[in-house]
This record gives structure tokens, C-alpha cells and sequence, in this order.
């Protein structure tokens, strides 16, 4: 039994500042560029000075990328491009500068944290600050057997929101969220179908390297047979999470609710994270008020997971190889909002004219 009460989330959720908002809204109608002249970036203005509570909105200084990593068991059965328990290659690539999100927050100038969860290597590999949450080596093979226990699955949802408030703690005030994984798009497409309670084959994309037909008929099939075992624990998001996600799902969803408690945005990347959030939403409906969808990368997955929140990424570039790089893209477009929200000049002000003097002489 858990010791860890999901439901307090939704008290310690609240909706960004309507109030500030309608301010917001307000000092736009006095801007000298028309309202909606700017397209969405008015919107993502507004949006940003109410999750700040400032208006004129706060620029965007420290954003920060953060990658959940994990290995997944169910990529032993072939259903990615890359061999199973290879993550920490990535991760290692990642820490080199040489992978995508990389060299994009290099040219950005943003940080990047990675956080293992579950990477199938051993620690003394990789430097202390990224492994020092880990749960365990890897995670299980879902369509068989639980990807964690109930006690992994909590201190791993422990572990995202221990890391969110660390990120809050120092400062950063935008966090653009990602994965490191091999076999997670499969586990994620197992979360997003019993979620939205439609087939495996709706779900089942072709991941981060993209795979062959047999590969994705593989993918298929395993998202099915896990998805058998999903169905029964809907009702309880943490044992879903043990049963058919894995460490870093859990630790990405615990991230994501503390981020919304913390009142910090997050730019959401890839199908993984957009599946923690469709379950994060389950356990608190105010939460993807402080997310935004970073680009739409084209997985079917994603696409129903952030259809269900109502969240309209804001770039469609099909980028799908995940690590927050599509994420990453959009951050520019965020800066620019906030930007353009603070400095527009207002207009001046019209003082009405004052009636004519009549003369006493008339």
C-alpha cells in the first residue's frame, strides 16, 4: 500500500491568475499593434503574465531543459531502432554535446539537466549529480510482467517532484521537459491507450529512429498485450505507472504535478511526456494549465494524448527524436511572446477636446 496520497494535488493545484489575465488582455487592447495582429503570440503572452501573476509579463531568462532517462524491458522484443538497454549511450551523447538538444541548447544558451531514473548500466559510468535519483536498473517487460513496484513507482514519483522543486528552488522559470529512453514510446502508447480507451494500433507510432513495418507490427502487438494489463489498475494512477510505465514515467508525472504546485510552466516534448500529463491530469484536471505543448511530432500517441487535453502545440515540425528537442524549438517562439507582451509601447493617450468658451460679449 502507498503511502503517497495522489488526491492532495488537486487542492495544491490552482489555475494561473485569471485576474492577471484579464489584465493582460487589457494592457494588449491599449498596445499600438492591433490585437491579434500577432497571431498566437498574444495568447502565449497572456498566458505566460498569468502564470506569473505579472503583468507586464516577466521575460523568460532561465529556462532549462530537463531529460528523464530509463531503459525499458519491452524494447527487448525489438520494438525500437536501438538496442535495448542502450539509453545510456544517449544519455552519454547527450552530457558530450553531441546529440540534438544539445547543440540546439548550446545555440540557446540553456542548461540542460539529465535525471536517471532506470538507465541498464552501471552508475559509476555516468557523474553522481545525474544518477543520484535512480530507481533501479531498468524497468520491466510490460506485456508480462510490472515495470516497477508499487514502492519503486512511488519513490520515483517522489524523485520528479523532488526535482521540480529544485528547479523551482534555483530560479529556473520555464522548463522544457523530455525523455532519454529505449522502449518508451511503447510504454507511453500503453498509457495513452488505457487512458483514452481506444485500440493499441491507434496509438502505436514508429519512435524517436523510426522502424520498419515488422518492427511496428512488434510495437503493436506489445502495446496490446500490455495494454490487457493496464486496463484492471485505471482507477489508480500510481499502480498504473508501476505496472505498465516505468521509472522515468513516474518520475516525468511527479514532475509535471509539482511544476503546476510551483505555479512553473513547462513546454512538454514527445509522446512520453505527453502521456505522463494525460496521466497527470487524471490525478489533478487544473494541471495542464501550466503546461504547453512544445511541437507536434507526429505520433499518434501524442497527438491523442494532448487531443484529450486540449493542448494545441504550438509548432508542427514532426520532429520526433525526443531528448526536448522539438520542445526546445518553441522556446524561442515563448520568448518572443514575452518580449513582445512587455515592450510594445501603448498608444497614446486620446484626452477629449475642451468645449469652446463662449464669449460673455455675445
Amino acid at each position: 500500500m502507498s503511502s503517497l496520497n495522489l488526491d492532495d494535488f488537486t487542492d495544491l493545484i490552482e489555475r494561473p491568475d485569471g485576474g492577471v489575465r484579464r489584465d493582460a488582455e487589457a494592457r494588449r487592447e491599449r498596445q499600438i499593434v492591433p490585437p491579434g495582429a500577432l497571431g498566437r503570440l498574444d495568447a502565449l503572452g497572456e498566458w505566460l503574465a498569468a502564470a506569473q501573476s505579472a503583468v507586464p509579463v516577466r521575460p523568460v531568462e532561465r529556462p532549462r531543459v530537463v531529460l528523464f532517462a530509463g531503459d525499458h524491458g519491452i524494447a527487448e522484443l525489438g520494438v525500437s531502432g536501438r538496442v535495448a538497454g542502450s539509453a545510456s549511450e544517449l544519455v552519454r551523447e547527450v552530457l558530450e554535446g553531441g546529440r540534438p538538444v544539445s547543440i540546439l541548447a548550446r545555440r540557446l544558451g540553456v542548461p540542460v539537466r539529465v535525471v536517471d531514473m532506470a538507465l541498464d548500466c552501471d552508475p559509476a559510468e555516468l557523474p553522481e549529480d545525474v544518477v543520484r535519483h535512480r530507481v533501479r536498473r531498468g524497468s520491466g517487460r510490460i506485456d508480462v510482467e510490472d515495470a516497477l513496484t508499487l514502492e519503486e513507482a512511488e519513490a520515483a514519483f517522489r524523485a520528479g517532484v523532488a526535482v521540480a522543486d529544485e528547479e523551482a528552488d534555483s530560479g529556473t522559470d520555464l522548463v522544457v521537459l523530455g525523455d532519454v529512453s529505449v522502449g518508451g514510446t511503447t510504454a507511453a502508447g500503453v498509457l495513452v491507450a488505457a487512458l483514452c480507451g481506444t485500440d493499441a494500433s491507434v496509438v502505436t507510432g514508429r519512435g524517436g529512429t523510426g522502424i520498419d513495418d515488422l518492427a511496428w507490427m512488434r510495437k503493436c502487438a506489445a502495446i496490446r498485450d500490455a495494454l490487457r494489463r493496464a486496463r484492471p489498475v485505471l482507477g489508480d494512477q500510481l499502480q498504473l505507472l508501476a505496472t505498465v510505465g516505468g521509472a522515468d514515467l513516474a518520475a516525468i508525472t511527479g514532475f509535471l504535478l509539482q511544476s503546476a504546485v510551483r505555479k512553473l510552466p513547462v513546454v512538454l516534448d514527445g509522446v512520453v511526456v505527453a502521456a505522463c500529463a494525460l496521466v497527470g491530469q487524471r490525478i489533478a484536471f487544473r494541471a495542464p494549465d501550466w503546461w504547453l505543448a512544445g511541437q507536434n511530432s507526429g505520433e499518434p500517441g501524442q497527438t491523442k494524448a494532448l487531443d484529450r487535453m486540449a493542448l494545441d502545440p504550438l509548432l508542427d515540425h514532426g520532429v520526433t527524436v525526443g531528448e526536448g528537442a522539438g520542445g526546445l524549438l518553441a522556446l524561442p517562439l515563448v520568448q518572443a511572446a514575452s518580449a513582445l507582451a512587455a515592450e510594445l509601447p501603448e498608444k497614446p493617450a486620446v484626452s477629449e477636446e475642451e468645449p469652446e468658451k463662449v464669449s460673455d460679449e455675445e
